[in-house]
């Protein structure tokens, strides 16, 4: 029988689950701390916005550009091996960092470090999904979601204070060896869990075994259901670049209202904690009024409490930002989970790919795009910019609507 198919094995699924979700912490972590060392580089190399929008792209675009090779490489070879391979990669990225002599090694190195991480999204998603096929996908999916979460909360908070005490270069060097042993650590997990290992060829004239053995049973991309797979990328690539850019350009909204560096990763962290709190209110909110309903909230949430920080004094700010951070976190929480109920199980890898490609392509264009506009006119009308632009994700939630009904 395929992975897709067989008997649910809770320990095997709670072993798999436990393996990504911790590579999507590290992955999202070392992401996410971009947004505490972009405003130390500017200063520590004399950069402009532009530019600082330009190493943020170089991230995100890299991320962007593997996610959909390694989805395909994935059928032949398998998750295991791409997904421990992509995280020492990126922890490697991250530990010649602290060596980095100006912007253009900077510029590489994070090209470097995205590769890695390009794997992690739909590797990791595909391998939840298949281990919780017959069991609670939804949830498996959610806890997932979540983990990442937990490395965005601890690691920019604890890249702030290590760059406080002891500098930046100090700090990308310890989570560059973080990543690399965690690599070593997820290869081990899978191949006792004999999960996420490649498919074995189907025997000569055996078409029924090729069922069996996990191969995929058809050509293309697998989509069930093509308005709803549509539509949620739609929202994804909106949203996304949304809260690339305003997260990029956060910090140096903070810094003008008088942030000190501690002060903005102490901001991140609340942040992405009210993005991890939001999660879970948004997953009870969704059982209460609905999934859509619960996604169109947090979008107008999202868009209204990005404009109104650009107003506030820096005391206010960091008050709001939690509740910032669920409105910028809800939309995912209730919608992408759904991305595995528009495609076949045997596409699973390739499909998340493509979608976490689109969304981390608009995440890659967006920062060099807002660094234009706030170079131009200011960060306070680039971040409002971005807040406007969350509504224009309502309507495709109206279209995504009619997969639900």
């Amino acid at each position: 029988m395929t992975s897709a198919s067989a008997a649910f094995r809770p320990r095997t699924a709670r072993g798999t689950l436990a393996a990504c979700g911790g590579a999507h912490a590290v992955h999202d972590g070392l992401h996410d701390s971009l947004y505490v060392l972009l405003p130390l580089w500017s200063q520590a190399f004399g950069l402009s916005l532009v530019q600082v929008g330009v190493l943020k792209a170089a991230y995100s675009g890299a991320i962007a550009a593997f996610q959909v090779p390694a989805g395909l490489l994935a059928e032949r070879c398998g998750e295991r091996i791409l997904l421990a391979a992509g995280t020492v990669i990126a922890g490697t990225g991250y530990l010649l960092l602290g060596f980095s002599p100006g912007f253009a090694v900077l510029l590489g190195l994070l090209l470097l470090a995205g590769l890695g991480s390009g794997v992690q999204h739909p590797l990791s998603s595909a391998l939840v999904a298949r281990a919780y096929a017959d069991g609670p996908r939804r949830a498996a999916l959610g806890i997932y979601n979540f983990s990442g979460d937990v490395g965005k909360m601890i690691l920019p908070a604890l890249i702030a204070v290590i760059a406080g005490a002891i500098g930046w270069r100090t700090g990308t060097l310890a989570f560059g060896v973080a990543g690399i042993t965690f690599g070593l650590v997820v290869f081990i997990v899978l191949h006792r869990l004999g999960a996420g290992s490649a498919a074995a060829p189907p025997a000569a004239g055996a078409a029924g075994d090729t069922e069996d053995q996990g191969a995929p049973a058809a050509d293309g991309w697998g989509i069930r259901d093509t308005g709803g797979f549509r539509a949620i990328s739609a929202i994804n690539v909106i949203d996304t670049a949304v809260i690339y850019g305003f997260l990029t350009f956060l910090p140096f909204l903070l810094i003008e209202k008088g942030a000190r560096v501690e002060t903005v990763g102490f901001a991140m962290a609340l942040v992405f904690a009210g993005g991890a709190a939001g999660k879970f209110a948004c997953g009870v909110l969704a059982e209460r009024i609905g999934i859509i309903r619960t996604a169109v909230i947090t979008l107008v949430l999202k868009g209204v409490t990005i404009v109104v920080v650009i107003y506030l004094p820096l005391a206010a700010i960091l008050a709001l930002l939690p509740v910032l951070g669920g409105a910028l976190n809800g939309t995912s929480s209730v919608l992408y989970a759904s991305v595995a109920e528009f495609v076949d199980p045997k596409r699973h890898s390739r499909a998340f790919g493509l979608f976490y490609t689109l969304g981390m392509g608009a995440g890659a264009v967006s920062p060099p795009v807002f660094g234009l506009v706030s170079d131009a006119y200011g960060v306070p009308v680039a971040v409002a910019t971005l807040g406007l632009a969350a509504f224009l994700t309502l309507p495709f939630c109206r279209s995504l609507s009619r997969s639900f009904n």
